[in-house]
């Protein structure tokens, strides 16, 4: 018995439906919701999320076939090693935990009033007020531009990845005081 993906019901014979673009496996009540699939018995080994398809390859050849080699390659290019899979948010910088620190005294060291940094970003002031304020996080262009009028680095060090974590109990289970850094301490 199979559910079926729309209302949870179980079901001997789904049918292979078509709803907003995603194909779906539903009961004979929920086909009425979408267009019915022909399925090809070839095709049916094949994933059904995969983000690359070889029918619409051909028009998609514009920006949009980038990206999705992109994602692919980077969602699937390190899983083969026999580590942690990796994703496209391996290669991001996260930014620090003090970033609004950092900005407040590299501007106040550079003399200038958040008026006249954000004037100089090409920014509002009320921007540069909430970053020193942390009520906000910086977008990556206005990252990089702090970064590079004020000549300081928001990024987070880049820590190692597959480092184990230590626990403090003896069972080697964790808790959650292992893994949290408490600000108030």
């Amino acid at each position: 018995m199979v559910q079926c993906e729309m209302c949870g019901t179980e079901t001997n014979s789904p049918n292979t439906v078509k709803i907003e673009g995603a194909e779906l496996e539903v009961c004979d009540e929920c086909t009425e919701f979408g267009t019915e699939v022909k399925t090809q018995e070839s095709s049916t080994t094949s994933t059904k999320y995969s983000t690359s398809s070889s029918s619409g390859s051909s028009s998609s050849s514009g920006s949009s076939g980038s990206t999705s080699s992109r994602s692919s390659s980077g969602g699937s290019g390190g899983s083969s090693g026999g580590g942690r899979r990796r994703d496209m948010f391996d290669e991001m910088d996260e930014i620090a935990q003090d970033y609004d620190q950092r900005i407040r005294t590299a501007r106040e060291s550079a003399g200038l009033s958040q008026e006249e940094l954000a004037k100089q970003l090409n920014e509002k002031a009320s921007l540069i007020r909430k970053l020193e304020h942390g009520e906000t996080l910086p977008s990556d262009d206005v990252q990089q531009k702090l970064e590079r009028a004020l000549d300081i680095d928001l990024s987070e060090g880049s820590e190692p990845e597959d480092t184990e974590w230590e626990g403090g109990s003896s069972t080697g289970e964790y808790t959650l005081g292992d893994v949290v850094e408490r600000k108030d301490s």
